[in-house]
């Protein structure tokens, strides 16, 4: 059973971001099926958390150097999903609870199609218009407009965020 099917409503058409997006949902569904197999899921997530560390890394760059704020939603989600992850291995080696593997597999699977179609694709525009390159890290109008008028980009996608 596969825990979270990749599909062209997770495509952005960014390739570097699509094939990080693509490993994450790879990783994600071979933690999974050690989940469902009854074999210890542990090795699996950690290596999960890694590539969403390195994944969330990219992002963060990516959006520095397009004129997002420090502080933004989007990078807020980040931290708070690396928390989790983060908290789950922690209860897993420190205290033998093994739990919330099984939990937070359900949580990310929910929340990461969201988090693509919104905030990663918000990222994706914002490069686009800004003419980033991810592959050189040339930023083809690197002080944005709304930057240099005193209002950074929030990184939400959203109309509802106070940021």
């Amino acid at each position: 059973m596969s825990t979270l099917a990749w599909t062209a409503e997770l495509v952005l058409n960014q390739p570097e971001l699509d094939h990080t997006h693509e490993e994450f949902v790879e990783l994600l569904n071979r933690y999974g099926d050690m989940l469902d197999r009854g074999e210890d899921a542990l090795p699996a997530f950690k290596a999960l958390l890694a590539h969403t560390e390195a994944h969330f890394a990219m992002e963060e760059r990516w959006m520095a150097a397009t004129g997002f704020e420090p502080e933004n939603c989007h990078s807020s989600q980040h931290a708070m999903v690396l928390n989790v992850m983060r908290e789950v291995v922690r209860y897993a080696e420190d205290l033998g609870d093994r739990e919330p593997l099984g939990i937070v597999r359900t949580e990310l699977s929910q929340w990461f199609p969201g988090h693509a179609e919104m905030m990663d694709a918000a990222l994706v525009y914002t490069m686009e218009q800004r003419g980033f390159d991810p592959k050189t890290g040339v930023c083809r109008d690197p002080i944005p407009a709304p930057a240099a008028a005193g209002e950074p980009v929030s990184a939400c996608g959203s109309s509802s965020c106070g940021h």
